[in-house]
């Protein structure tokens, strides 16, 4: 719980449980060092068979804990073009918002604590390299950041996944084994049985150099976003084509990163990006009409501004 150490977050706190390993270690912890303070928010993403399986552990093990569990069902299913990995967290994001507005008993709730450790950190880097991300990939996760009216922490990403499994069976716990994560025509799963092992024998402490090289990424993309916090500000919000096509073709591209992640929640593709900014840069009548794909949604010109329109359907909670 390094993340927690120098101040405690805003109580009590929402734990993301999925029932597996990582996700059971953070809520035991949690339980036990804010007793009557912690809440479980687990999220059905409908993709499996043993969803229900994996909802009725969790309901187990909170009941034995004496720790609150509220449920968000949501269709996690990616749309075409759209990896599942970014389709499943942002609904997992949006179910979160739902739950924070949904339960009258958790209303007061404004941290969410969320158990990714340094095994994922690893892999987040790894992967963003592998498709040649930018600085917002290559800065991997954040420790700590806030979406909407919830301030978020990940308290275990300097702690090994085997360490937390340790931790686990010194006490007893059983977890759930997603046999999703054993498939290896995903790439994070490849990643995790043949290329980190490699990675430490040959560098021992790979975790910790690559943890810092993602620092080094975050601090360079905060400046970044200043810049593109600048430029927003200049163009207006929504933006304005003819503001957005007198900035240089670099500034241009970071501004319209920054706009679609920060106001909606979408990061688009290099080829999305380069097809916008090309729209953009052609977009020299008001007849000239704007309408691309990005994420969940889509990017369209209405007047003389850019509009995003979304193109997903809100969860629905039970508790």
């Amino acid at each position: 719980m390094a993340a927690f150490a120098a101040r405690a977050p805003a109580l009590p706190i929402a734990v993301g449980y999925s029932g597996g390993a990582d996700s059971t270690a953070l809520l035991l912890a949690c339980a036990q060092r804010w007793p009557g303070q912690v809440r479980a928010w687990h999220v059905h993403h409908g993709l499996q068979a043993a969803a229900d399986a994996f909802e009725a552990h969790c309901r187990g093990v909170c009941t034995r804990l004496g720790v609150p569990l509220a449920v968000a069902h949501v269709d996690a299913r990616a749309q075409p073009g759209e990896s599942p990995e970014a389709a499943a967290r942002q609904h997992r994001y949006k179910a979160f918002d739902l739950l924070a507005q949904s339960h009258t008993e958790l209303a007061a709730i404004q941290s969410v604590a969320l158990a990714q450790h340094a095994d994922d950190q690893v892999e987040t880097l790894l992967l963003a390299l592998s498709r040649g991300s930018g600085l917002p990939g290559l800065a991997a996760m954040p420790a700590k950041w806030h979406r909407g009216a919830l301030h978020y922490y990940r308290p275990l990403l300097a702690v090994p996944g085997a360490a937390l499994r340790h931790w686990l069976r010194q006490r007893g716990e059983a977890w759930i084994e997603d046999p999703s994560n054993a498939d290896t025509r995903y790439t994070r799963n490849s990643i995790r049985s043949q290329l980190a092992p490699a990675l430490a024998a040959v560098f021992p402490t790979y975790r910790a150099t690559l943890a810092r090289s993602a620092q080094h990424a975050a601090q360079a993309q905060l400046v970044l976003d200043e810049v593109a916090a600048a430029d927003l500000a200049a163009c207006g919000l929504p933006p304005r084509l003819a503001d957005l096509q007198a900035l240089t073709p670099a500034r241009q591209a970071n501004a319209l990163r920054h706009w679609l992640a920060h106001a909606h929640a979408s990061v688009p593709s290099a080829a999305q990006l380069a097809e916008l900014q090309s729209q953009i840069a052609a977009c020299r009548t008001r007849g000239h009409a704007i309408r691309l794909k990005v994420g969940r949604g889509f990017v369209v010109r209405e007047g003389g501004a850019l509009h995003w329109l979304p193109a997903s359907e809100p969860p629905q909670a039970s508790g």
